[in-house]
């Protein structure tokens, strides 16, 4: 979850402390929130980086205290796209025009995302190139900042998701039009990616599996974006859902998009993870015991609690070994 707290690009204290807290209160993995690989594609000026090589050192002891608690950290690699250049939630989340700050948001398409939002640069082809070589260098510095896994943010509306749906792409060039074409970036981010991650380090692709509107990016589509990523060396597919365009019908209740992640996981045979209004202990083992998912994501309940983990153990009757500095109160 995106805290709206860095300082051009760099983590702060409270970073440590957020995940940090995560990683003390039982999680199996802590994710960074979504951490843009250019300047350009971060959501607020206020979003964490992997951009420049000076962030490595920013985020190196945020992974190693992760680490100590016996916790695997993870990093998003992201590009907000043309959701770039917002004010942060708590100051109305709104557009911030170019003369009052912002700055020109791209995409693959100049259709802005919404009324007053800025219009996106339509990226050329030799752009696009160095959009894949931003997402491999986001990838090395996280390999060296000692990140163990890195996920391509491909949902929500942010830039690799903008390529996917039709109803953000509209380009008649080789990343246009068909479904083939509108892969084609998301698919050269992995490549591109998994040849400088480390065989033995897992690698997460995280995927909208439906725009909730007409004309737009779907389950099917989704299904066999999977089939192609999981041959790339993608291990696992976070089925989120929505943000591609405003005012979506989104028909939210609990667990509403695990069915997602069981469909790809039985139609692309790949490894899924379940996100979204999971709250409750029973419902999280229930998704894993029954085979809907590999994985189960904890994104605003573990915001409200992040001791959540340990509650839950103790409710399924589990034991998760708590820090030392704790041991006399269990």
């Amino acid at each position: 979850m995106c805290e709206y707290s860095a300082k051009d690009g760099h983590p702060q204290p409270w970073h440590m402390v957020h995940l940090g807290s995560r990683a003390v209160g039982g999680a199996g993995l802590v994710f960074t929130e979504a951490s843009a690989v250019e300047e350009r594609g971060r959501i607020s000026a206020a979003d964490t980086g992997i951009y420049e090589d000076a962030h490595v050192e920013s985020w190196r002891p945020i992974a190693k205290f992760i680490r100590e608690q016996g916790v695997v950290p993870g990093m998003q690699l992201a590009h907000a796209g043309r959701k770039a250049s917002t004010a942060v939630p708590w100051t109305g989340g709104k557009p911030v025009k170019i003369e009052d700050g912002g700055w020109e948001p791209v995409g693959p398409s100049a259709i802005p995302f919404d009324q007053g939002y800025n219009v996106p640069h339509a990226l050329a082809t030799m752009e696009i190139d160095d959009v894949v070589a931003a997402f491999r260098r986001g990838a090395e510095r996280a390999l060296a900042a000692g990140f163990e896994i890195v996920e391509i943010h491909g949902a929500h509306g942010y830039l690799l998701h903008e390529f996917l749906s039709p109803l953000c792409n509209q380009r008649t060039d080789e990343y246009g039009g068909s479904l083939e074409n509108r892969m084609r970036l998301a698919l050269r981010v992995t490549k591109t990616v998994r040849e400088v991650w480390p065989e033995r380090l897992p690698l997460f692709f995280r995927a909208s599996a439906s725009d909730w509107a007409a004309g737009g990016w779907d389950l099917p589509q989704s299904i066999e974006l999977a089939k192609k990523l999981k041959p790339l060396g993608v291990d696992l597919v976070d089925a989120s859902s929505g943000g591609a365009v405003p005012h979506a019908k989104i028909p939210i209740g609990p667990g509403y998009q695990v069915e997602f992640a069981a469909a790809i996981r039985r139609e692309a045979e790949i490894a899924t993870g379940a996100v979204g209004m999971i709250t409750g202990a029973a419902q999280a083992d229930t998704i894993l015991s029954t085979g809907q998912a590999d994985l189960v994501f904890l994104a605003r309940e573990l915001l409200r609690d992040p001791y959540w983990t340990r509650r839950a153990a103790a409710e399924l009757g589990a034991k998760i070994v708590p820090p030392e500095q704790y041991q006399r109160a269990w």
